[in-house]
């Protein structure tokens, strides 16, 4: 197995590379006022054999369609292999590299390491504390396929004021995928973050049911787990997907109808022992969460009651 050595050379641009290789495109996004990643459509090449600089991009090179035994060399390593239709060979930045054999056709999408920067601020950082995209001499990655398809499609295509916002968003994808599934260095995942436990949320929760007649603040409610009412707030939140008020709310709804379908109990009652300040307060947020007034709920589904303070 022979060696390749890392160049010391100033690293090669995309602007540059074009320059660089022997060989021209038959067809490139270069023309294109496309940012993002630079696609350059390579025909088949028989009896290659050169060795190209350090990149300071990635590439993709993907296979489309054809087949060739090739010798690729990077990062100290040379690979031999049958580069087939659907193959994608990833060189990130930084390395020279070797090719020797034969070339099937290729898409080669030169990725700018801002991009993948800018991928890895969205992400976040515990996702990409640390960047290193890993050599790869040959995969078949079905995303991949997909975005190099889609970026082809778009370069046989005639230029259209769509295609940056296409290729922006596809460009992102891709630099979000390298992140997620060829990132040498595994995400730092960030502490998890507080919550009630469960027997906390099941006090809680009994709590409220035993005093859904009475205004019910999130100063108490705090104080059954012990917290600042402050803390409580992102606690519960945090917790259940919605605020505590909201969940009050909810409990005192749940209350009235089944108070509703199983007794009969005036309306105006029911607002009364379910905390409300009033039927007509009661009438509004039953509206609200069930989509009707008590009044008309009652007709359907609940009991013969007095006719009056009937809610309407």
């Amino acid at each position: 197995m022979s060696t390749i050595q890392q160049t010391t050379d100033k690293p090669v641009t995309i602007d540059e590379i074009v320059h660089v290789l022997s060989h021209r495109p038959t067809a490139t996004t270069r023309e294109r006022e496309w940012s993002g990643v630079t696609v350059d459509m390579y025909a088949p090449l028989p009896n290659v054999s050169e060795r190209y600089p350090a990149l300071d991009h990635h590439v993709i090179c993907y296979c489309p369609y054809g087949s060739a035994r090739l010798v690729q060399g990077r990062e100290g390593t040379v690979h031999e292999s049958l580069i087939s239709a659907g193959v994608s060979m990833l060189m990130p930045a930084g390395y020279d590299s070797l090719w020797e054999g034969s070339a099937s056709a290729t898409a080669r999408l030169r990725i700018p390491a801002a991009l993948i920067e800018s991928a890895g601020e969205q992400i976040g950082r515990h996702a990409t504390s640390r960047v290193e995209i890993r050599n790869v001499f040959e995969t078949r990655d079905p995303v991949i396929e997909h975005i190099a398809q889609i970026l082809i499609g778009e370069l046989d295509r005639k230029p259209h004021a769509a295609q940056t916002l296409i290729v922006d968003h596809v460009s992102f994808a891709l630099a979000a995928h390298l992140l997620r599934s060829y990132n040498v260095y595994e995400p730092v995942l960030p502490p998890a973050l507080p919550a009630l436990s469960k027997v906390e949320l099941a006090r809680l929760t009994r709590y409220i049911e035993d005093n859904l007649d009475s205004p019910i603040g999130l100063v108490e409610l705090a104080g059954i787990v012990n917290v600042s009412h402050f803390h409580f707030t992102r606690l519960f939140k945090r917790s259940t997907g919605m605020t505590a008020i909201s969940f009050v709310e909810q409990c005192r709804i749940r209350r009235a109808q089944s108070l509703i379908m199983e007794t009969a109990i005036p309306l105006a009652e029911i607002a009364l022992v379910t905390g409300f300040a009033d039927q007509s307060h009661f009438t509004r947020r039953f509206h609200r969460h069930v989509g009707c007034t008590p009044a008309a709920f009652a007709r359907e589904h609940g009991r013969r009651r007095a006719t009056k303070g009937t809610g309407k």
